[in-house]
């Protein structure tokens, strides 16, 4: 009985392993990591502190780093693992797996990260965007699951969008596909971050949110978000979404106007794309998610789509773990 009792427990490890992938989010500032099953579950999640200005080396080194805390929290897995994903900051290849020359880390420029990977740790490893990779969990084991097809937005310091056909993202000719947030729709707006005029991301990211609501609040209304904030030149997101959760006033007449923002591009994506869901995710989406009946609703006055409002509009599974989800998603 205790043979046959240690070989199911060992049957039973070697199960909750079997279908493990690590997935790998690097950023500006840190590299997070984790292993995730085949439900979409992550466990053992690690977080280093990533060397983005010094040399490509040393950026390397930061997320063999955090691959190997993965494997020090379960020892286990590193017989079992078959393959590692990797978001990273674009512009990228995902096809070649190539960082090409991202802003916010400059330590690589042509850096071959997947090969690399490859070579340290002996197993496939694949390389996207973060939004790409989120959108692709979030149909593998999220909050898209059983559709063909479905449009991901992320919302928050900027506005990053995926797009997933039959369970396979669309990169376009280049990779580089699915440009969400740099789509215009008020070309006399403001200037993106991007060169161009009236993005969705120039008008509805998180520091968009801001400065909208400072500029209602410099007519000197009275208003619970400067009592939050301080000041006027302190009003952050974060202030306007707890104003607007105690019912103020100035909040609702700012989230209203974002609302209407997002419509009317969501209106354009439906009539681009038609997908079968909308998921979105992001710190701004928690904070938008009370308008999503709204908005769907409101769809096809934007859209030359009459059945636009047909197509659900979802929150995202994954918070703050999108990116080790997504990471690990590109293994399947």
């Amino acid at each position: 009985m205790r043979a046959a009792g240690w070989a199911f427990a060992v049957a039973r490890c070697y199960d909750a392993f079997e279908f493990m992938r690590i997935g790998v989010d690097i950023g500006g500032t840190k590299v997070a990591a984790g292993l995730v099953d085949a439900t979409g579950a992550i466990t053992n999640k690690v977080r280093v502190p990533m060397i983005s200005s010094g040399t490509s080396a040393a950026g390397f080194g930061a997320v063999v780093d955090a691959i190997e805390a993965v494997f020090a929290a379960a020892p286990e897995a590193r017989a079992a693992v078959t393959g590692i994903g990797l978001c990273a900051p674009g512009p990228l290849d995902p096809k070649r797996g190539v960082v090409i020359n991202p802003p916010n880390v400059p330590c690589w420029r042509g850096f071959p990260l997947a090969a690399e990977v490859e070579r340290v740790f002996g197993v496939p490893a694949r390389l996207d965007n973060d939004a790409n990779a989120a959108g692709l969990a979030e149909v593998l084991w999220g909050s898209g699951q059983g559709n063909a097809s479905v449009f991901y937005a992320t919302l928050g310091t900027g506005v990053g969008a995926g797009i997933i056909f039959d369970r396979k993202i669309y990169h376009g000719r280049t990779g580089g596909a699915a440009e969400g947030g740099h789509v215009t729709i008020d070309y006399r707006g403001p200037r993106c971050g991007c060169g161009k005029f009236g993005c969705i991301e120039a008008l509805a990211s998180g520091p968009a949110i801001a400065r909208l609501a400072q500029t209602r609040l410099a007519r000197g209304k009275a208003s619970r978000i400067v009592e939050l904030a301080g000041t006027l030149d302190n009003v952050r997101t974060e202030h306007v979404g707890q104003a607007f959760r105690e019912g103020d006033r100035i909040a609702r007449e700012v989230l209203d106007e974002i609302a209407l923002l997002l419509t009317v591009w969501l209106g354009t994506i439906v009539d681009l794309l038609e997908p079968d869901c909308i998921v979105v995710g992001g710190g701004v989406a928690e904070m938008m998610s009370p308008y999503f009946e709204q908005i769907s609703c409101t769809l096809p006055k934007w859209s030359i789509n009459q059945r636009a409002a047909e197509i659900p509009i979802v929150m995202a599974r994954y918070g703050a773990d999108a990116g080790i989800a997504g990471a690990a998603s590109l293994c399947e």
